[in-house]
């Protein structure tokens, strides 16, 4: 989490190769991510960049085929198991009945599923969201991160609301000017004081009343 331009995307990017850091390593486990094949990668780290739009109308089950090429050999056609895993990863996130529909008549909810879809066709060990709520309704902010959540994926993703985060996420790290200033639950992570510092307001903390965790009122930080 951060504000806008603190480093959040280009962060993600390292991580899924996207960009490569001028200093320091992207590790998963013990290995950096760039001492592994391109393809290695991919079977191992899924992502859904903030970008992540089709201009050509392939059907739904062609866009969650295209999670299974980092195990198919060059030009080899789908194995049965390539699709009984495509149909699986379409059955968990509901959209099983989208399969034959064009990606670009879906709505922006339906596409976010698709894309799941895809990323869990992968098996990744490690999914990586940005910004995976942008454009979507409260419903469908709540149905796509549930959905990540249940994965059992390991999941790295930037998010703007900050409570969606609290809700969700088991950690928070927080960003500000290409720096992590802060990590740890939500709980001790989202304090007035470090959101006064880092996004300039003023924030009163009260707990969810189903599940009691942080969830923040806003007001604007007043001078001094």
């Amino acid at each position: 989490m951060g504000p806008n331009g603190s480093g959040k995307s280009t962060l993600l990017r390292c991580v899924y190769r996207a960009l490569r850091p001028t200093a320091g390593t992207v590790r998963l486990g013990e290995e950096d991510v760039y001492a592994i094949s391109a393809r290695e990668s991919a079977r191992r780290l899924a992502a859904l960049p903030q970008e992540a739009v089709s201009e050509f109308d392939f059907t739904v089950a062609e866009v969650v085929a295209m999670g299974r090429l980092p195990h198919q050999r060059s030009m080899a056609r789908a194995t049965d198991e390539d699709l009984r895993t495509c149909e699986a990863a379409l059955a968990g996130v509901g959209a099983g009945h989208l399969t034959d529909r064009g990606f670009l008549t879906l709505s922006g909810g339906e596409k976010q599923r698709v894309l799941i879809a895809r990323a869990l066709a992968q098996q990744p060990r490690v999914l990586i969201l940005d910004e995976p709520t942008n454009h979507l309704d409260i419903a469908q902010q709540l149905e796509v991160l549930a959905l990540v959540r249940e994965s059992g994926l390991t999941v790295l993703t930037a998010l703007h609301d900050l409570n969606l985060a609290a809700l969700h996420c088991d950690l928070i790290h927080v960003i500000d000017a290409g720096r992590i200033v802060a990590s740890g639950p939500p709980h001790d992570v989202l304090t007035p004081a470090l959101l006064a510092e880092v996004f300039g307001v003023r924030a009163h903390r009260v707990p969810h009343p189903e599940t009691g965790a942080v969830q923040l009122l806003f007001d604007r930080l007043q001078p001094a």
